[in-house]
């Protein structure tokens, strides 16, 4: 064997060995990847994931037909009827927000008076059909009902930066 093919041979069993002590230490050490379905990791306060109109403690709905909403979303996603009650005030009729057009833009949340449309913190909402992403005002209701809790808890953690 040459002096130049023992020194090849060498340097490759140093990087070699090298290579496996950094392997190893990384091999004993803690996982930097989460086992997605059964552990989550931490989301953001400002995180706009599904929409949901929330209801105020006494079961009415939040949303007074302001349709400002409607007005700023750049998507034209959001579609809102009105018509006013026996007590003076208005309500929404239909609220449908067409999912496939949403950009999750957060203009909805920003323009509502009374924080009434919020983008909620849940991320898993896949569909099967194009159909189901048409969320209509008794989906939304349904999605506000189901996560008030982290709803309002991230709106209380977002509200010193509003």
């Amino acid at each position: 064997m040459s002096r130049l093919q023992q020194t090849i041979r060498g340097a490759l069993l140093m990087d070699f060995w090298s290579a496996f002590a950094l392997g190893m230490r990384y091999f004993f050490q803690k996982k930097a990847t989460v086992n997605y379905p059964f552990e989550k990791g931490p989301l953001s306060p400002r995180f706009r994931g599904q929409h949901a109109l929330r209801r105020y403690a006494n079961g009415e709905e939040r949303c007074i037909a302001c349709k400002l909403c409607e007005a700023i979303c750049p998507a034209l996603a959001i579609t809102i009827e009105a018509e006013p009650r026996a007590d003076g005030s208005r309500r929404t009729t239909r609220y449908d927000i067409d999912m496939t057009k949403c950009i999750y833009c957060g203009y909805c949340q920003e323009a509502c008076p009374v924080d009434a449309i919020v983008e909620g913190p849940n991320f898993e909402f896949a569909t099967e059909t194009r159909e189901e992403l048409f969320y209509d005002k008794a989906k939304l209701l349904e999605n506000g009902d189901r996560w008030e809790r982290e709803i309002a808890r991230n709106l209380e953690l977002d509200a010193p930066y509003r």
